[in-house]
């Protein structure tokens, strides 16, 4: 009995489990998962899986609605199915899969329910009401889910940090200005500054008394600010702020308020969204809005259009809203699996991603330019549309899957590589390490204004980012560039006592080890190297005893929970490829992981994640990457039936044919 032929590979004789050798497991679970991999591709080259958050974006997106007056029904409904279908037994939301409730999240969650319509006497609701009081009400919750009830009346604007717009003259030089916050953090503090002066308060359709404490509703909370010689200081400044936003100078005012609109209307992409970012987007509309912007404005039209792009519409009719889109990353790490896998480089259908891919560079200078103004761009992004704001690790995976290809324009690939290059180089940081999208953004100051109570508003160099700009320097022959010389040395500085690396982006140590790795082996360090064993001497530690790994999220927060969690098939993977690297690959703790793989492996070549392994902000946001479960085992057990490192595995064919369109 034969399986049928999958597009891309060769077919297979169907042999029981348990006569098979791990290889042979593993080779049949390859041929699998490249044929899904490549059905997936869509007909422009791209790859794209969902990028699911938690269920704030689809309540942000329901009052961002109901303050335009743009709210439909249809909409409504299927919003309330989603979030209705995330609430726990306790009644509260949580912000990643198996984890606990969280405050913030289930009052968003329970607005966007009464908007829904449903009643607060509705058992769900009383459920979630009750714990929401419990846990200290509307008072406890983060700034800005407080912004978002100031808008209806639901909060006082005076008993929220101030946030005036005159902060866009701050100069450069200045000891906190906006180029002192990430590019994320950027967009939606310089959108605020309008909304927090101004101060609106549309009609609110029901009251929120069941959301207060039941004795009496309470004095607002003290705003979030660290504990240090620094908190009398801000908690002054806030204070100060207040005081001049009642006596701010009218022309000076409006001066900032024009500049703000300036920037934001300059900032806006092409497809109309912001930073390809559903959050930066919001705040944009509403500060337009209220800068005088109708909804039948070309910049509003564009932007409304734009969040409707966000939207994924499930079969049982519910609407899920994408935080952000990731295109660019998902394709070069499906075009980098599938070579690892032994997809012939010339693959019709790799090739066609590398012409997408080539598209997207970036060609003209983005917010990074103020701290590199001569600095020529040449980066990748990570999403659709989002000139303003390349980030490294998009761009060195982009590089990687590039050189892996056999394409029929060689001379246009190098050139595009070049630039790459020289845009990642010029970006490193001083101390040797690349963050995202910003060069020494490490303010110790811009997370200490009470405003800021919620994730990273800076962007410092990353483990996980470096090490992979550090594997693609040293395959593009820059090993003994000082740069990268400098990069290695600052990789090594940052191991963890427990041999692991701290992961910015992916949750969390297996990421970050994941990462690493592979990238210092790439770079020439050898496998006996002792941050490399204390890297894989942790990792069989953590191993799991069903031969997976797995990390929960809450060792952000606690690190006891590293390297402890549910096995999961992308952070298995990270952890296979870092063992994989270090030259293990026949030892015992490979043979397990790649059996958990291959048994968890569902026969159409999928696997099943619903645990969250990406990082938005570390403890605070939380990303399941839809696609993270495919590509990952994929480039594990790739690298494992070939053995090799991912720059041995370049352009190398195996047994599978160069097929037609799949």
């Amino acid at each position: 009995m034969r399986y049928p032929t999958l597009p891309g590979t060769v077919t297979e004789t169907k042999i029981p489990t348990r006569r098979l050798t791990t290889r042979q497991l593993a080779e049949r679970a390859r041929m699998r998962a490249v044929g899904h991999l490549l059905s997936r591709q869509d007909a422009q080259g791209w790859w794209k899986g969902t990028f699911e958050g938690n269920v704030t974006g689809d309540a942000e997106d329901l009052l961002l609605r109901q303050f335009l007056g743009i709210g439909d029904e249809e909409n409504t409904h299927a919003a309330g199915l989603y979030i209705r279908g995330e609430q726990r037994e306790d009644g509260t939301w949580s912000t990643f899969y198996g984890g606990p409730g969280d405050l913030s999240t289930s009052i968003e969650a329970y607005v966007a329910l009464r908007l829904a319509g449903d009643a607060p006497d509705e058992p769900h609701m009383a459920k979630a009401a009750a714990w929401i009081r419990a846990h200290g009400g509307i008072a406890a919750s983060r700034v800005f889910t407080r912004i978002w009830l100031a808008l209806f009346g639901w909060w006082k604007w005076e008993d929220l940090p101030a946030l005036p717009p005159e902060l866009v003259f701050l100069p450069k030089w200045f000891p906190l200005n906006i180029h002192h916050f990430a590019s994320w953090s950027r967009q939606t503090i310089v959108s605020l500054t309008v909304v927090c002066a101004e101060r609106p308060v549309r009609p609110a359709p029901f009251t929120l008394g069941e959301l207060h404490p039941e004795s009496e509703t309470p004095p607002p909370s003290a705003p979030h600010v660290p504990a240090g010689h620094w908190t009398r200081f801000f908690t002054c400044l806030d204070k100060a702020l207040h005081a001049y936003h009642k006596v701010a100078p009218r022309r000076l005012r409006r001066a900032a308020m024009s500049n703000v609109a300036c920037w934001i209307k300059e900032r806006q992409e092409s497809d109309g969204c912001w930073g390809g970012l559903q959050v930066d987007a919001t705040y944009a509309l509403i500060a337009l809005h209220l800068l005088g912007y109708r909804l039948e404005h070309p910049v509003m039209r564009a932007g409304l259009a734009s969040l409707d792009a966000f939207a994924v519409r499930r079969q049982d009719g519910a609407r899920v809203i994408e935080v952000s889109q990731s295109p660019v990353w998902d394709t070069s790490l499906a075009v980098n699996a599938l070579t690892d896998a032994g997809v012939r480089c010339d693959h019709p259908a790799l090739v066609r991603a590398g012409d997408w891919m080539l598209g997207k560079q970036h060609a003209r200078p983005g917010d990074w330019a103020v701290r590199r103004p001569g600095l020529d761009p040449g980066g990748w992004a990570f999403q659709f549309h989002n000139e303003n704001n390349p980030d490294l690790d998009d761009t060195a995976e982009v590089i990687l899957a590039l050189r892996r290809l056999q394409h029929p324009d060689p001379v246009r690939v190098d050139a595009a590589i070049e630039r790459g290059v020289r845009w990642s180089l010029g970006m490193q940081s001083k101390n040797g390490g690349w963050a995202a999208f910003d060069v020494d953004n490490t303010s110790s100051l811009a997370g200490r204004l009470p405003f800021c109570d919620f994730g990273e508003v800076t962007d410092p160099p990353s483990a996980d980012v470096t090490a992979h700009v550090v594997e693609m320097l040293a395959c593009e022959g820059k090993l003994y560039d000082p740069r990268t010389r400098r990069g290695i040395a600052w990789l090594l500085a940052e191991q963890e006592a427990s041999g692991a690396w701290f992961g910015r982006w992916g949750v969390n140590y297996l990421y970050g080890t994941g990462a690493v790795v592979p990238a210092l082996t790439a770079a020439g360090l050898p496998a006996a190297h002792p941050a490399i064993r204390r890297a894989v001497t942790w990792l069989r530690s953590v191993q799991n005893d069903d031969g997976g790994w797995g990390e929960d999220v809450r060792s952000y927060r606690d690190e006891r929970w590293a390297g402890q969690g549910t096995s999961t098939p992308s952070q298995t993977a990270w952890a296979l490829l870092a063992v994989l690297a270090a030259g293990e690959g026949d030892s015992e703790a490979v043979e397990r992981g790649v059996r958990w793989l291959v048994q968890a492996q569902h026969e159409n070549g999928t696997w099943e994640e619903p645990h969250f392994t990406g990082t938005g902000f570390p403890g605070d946001y939380s990303i399941r990457y839809h696609l993270y479960r495919q590509v990952f085992p994929l480039m594990a057990l790739g690298r494992y039936l070939h053995q090799g490192t991912p720059g041995e595995l370049r352009c190398k064919t195996t047994d599978v044919p160069h097929s037609p369109e799949p």
